[in-house]
């Protein structure tokens, strides 16, 4: 029976909503990009507006190729010319089932959703450390565990943020199995769009005036699934309306990119799309949406993710012809607190 009683709650889920201004010196806008590192999705919607700035075809065309390899061995990640070639800073984190960490004779620590009973563990290794102490005691025995104890292969998905010289990732794993990939993207354009009213200063919401932050993330769910939000009575599919009150946009742009996208690429576009209002527009605001991988080790920094009850970990931003911003972030039931 209580078997049963988990099975029929509902899981947790957070959302963190917060608002200020893209020219606050205090601002946390590029922080939060900057360390969201394992992005999916980045989708953005404009309304009133029936074609692309150049700005942003631009963007779409140079947005940069990812790689995927598969059954690498994880050693490959410790080398050090791996690591001096590709990796700037940063760790190596590892979500292992119990038996596989045993087996390792890493050291880690308890997963902090792993339940009652502990079946998973967490390790970290400092790959900077890793290269500048190559003949330390810590780094022989890393090796000797990756290599010789518990060698493990798997797929990896691999990007890497370079000015020139992008073949270097092919090459440099040419022995494997590595294929280069570009994002897909998914542009369209939607007539008579109902949009909630927003109020910039009001995240909450006012009643009959404006609509909250929850009900805004909810419709822009709705838009970018499809949905229709006329809630007809003869719609089987979806009865979910716009919030009120709400405005009818007459073309709205949108624009889905899927991939591995990087932090610094998504920086980019959040810079153009804050200049959006540099020259007078009908559109009150413009969203930016990011989906983080549901399997990724990670939501923020080093912050760990949990993927037994959805795997959601995405953040939003709202920003207005004032260039004040709403920012919410979301995270689901085996997430800490979005920072």
């Amino acid at each position: 029976m209580s078997t049963l009683r988990r099975l029929q709650e509902t899981p947790r889920h957070l959302l963190v909503c917060e608002k200020s201004n893209l020219g606050h010196a205090k601002s946390r806008h590029r922080q939060l990009v900057e360390t969201h590192y394992y992005n999916y999705r980045v989708s953005f919607l404009i309304p009133e507006c029936g074609l692309l700035s150049k700005e942003l075809k631009d963007f779409i065309k140079e947005i940069g190729p990812y790689y995927s390899v598969q059954n690498l061995p994880l050693h490959e990640l410790i080398a050090h010319e791996f690591i001096s070639t590709f990796v700037q800073k940063g760790k190596l984190i590892l979500s292992l089932d119990k038996d596989t960490y045993e087996e390792t004779g890493l050291q880690g620590h308890p997963s902090r959703y792993s339940g009652r009973k502990i079946m998973k563990f967490v390790v970290s290794i400092d790959l900077m450390d890793l290269s500048l102490n190559l003949d330390s005691k810590k780094s022989e025995r890393i090796s000797w565990c990756l290599k010789e104890k518990k060698p493990m292969k798997f797929d990896f998905l691999l990007a890497w943020h370079h000015t020139a010289g992008e073949s270097t990732m092919m090459s440099y794993f040419s022995k494997y199995h590595i294929r280069e990939h570009q994002p897909k993207v998914a542009l369209s354009t939607v007539t008579e769009l109902p949009c909630p009213v927003l109020q910039s200063r009001e995240l909450r919401g006012k009643p009959e005036e404006s609509c909250s932050a929850p009900e805004l993330l909810d419709w822009l769910g709705a838009v970018f699934c499809g949905a229709d939000l006329n809630n007809e009575p003869s719609d089987f599919i979806s009865t979910y309306c716009c919030p009120q009150p709400s405005t009818v946009a007459a073309r709205a742009c949108l624009c889905s990119i899927t991939g591995l996208i990087l932090p610094e690429e998504i920086q980019v576009l959040l810079e153009q799309l804050s200049h959006y209002f540099d020259e007078p527009k009908l559109a009150p605001w413009v969203t930016l949406s990011v989906q983080g991988f549901a399997d990724s080790p990670v939501s923020w920094r080093e912050n760990e993710h949990g993927f037994r009850m959805g795997g959601e970990h995405l953040y939003n931003f709202v920003i207005f012809n004032n260039r004040d911003y709403w920012l919410q972030m979301a995270v689901g039931a085996d997430d800490d607190c979005p920072p």
